[in-house]
């Protein structure tokens, strides 16, 4: 398989992907944070020094996304249509798991774009309750699914 984000000369360029169809794309990503019971408990309570954690996380993972072009050298900038986020408690970890969606219709998916929202999001819960647990591990981020695009749809097996 040829590298697409290398030239003839081996040297790094962006894809060009004028001559690509517009088609819907969706990508889902996910990743967790594992922290101490103390760090979830504050989170749950809402009574952390820096205020409302999964709130603002939410926020950051949709920057993450809008900003993700910026951040990723061969990633184009994307007309996104739409961003959607959701987090899950899981009080076995103790922790939470973080779901983002990416949609758009375009000539080039959103894969990374979910990808760098998960991370974000993720990093700015680390960053809010660092004070109480800075042993956390942010951990399987990672594609569940994507649709669009000349490789059709891809599921994560559960």
């Amino acid at each position: 398989m040829d590298l697409t984000h290398l030239d003839d000369k081996n040297r790094p360029k962006m894809v060009d992907v004028s001559e690509k169809n517009d088609t819907t794309r969706v990508a889902v990503a996910s990743g967790k944070i594992s922290m101490s019971q103390d760090a979830f408990d504050a989170i749950i309570e809402n009574n952390t020094k820096k205020g409302p954690v999964l709130q603002t996380a939410v926020i950051a993972a949709i920057q993450g996304v809008k900003k993700t072009s910026d951040l990723i050298p061969m990633c184009h900038p994307l007309l996104l249509s739409g961003i959607n986020c959701d987090i899950e408690e899981v009080p076995t970890l103790p922790g939470f798991k973080l779901y983002v969606t990416a949609k758009l219709t375009g000539q080039t998916g959103v894969e990374m774009e979910a990808l760098t929202g998960v991370s974000v999001g993720l990093l700015t819960i680390y960053d809010m309750v660092k004070a109480i647990d800075k042993s956390m591990v942010i951990s399987d981020v990672q594609l569940e699914h994507k649709s669009g695009g000349k490789s059709g749809t891809f599921e994560r097996e559960k």
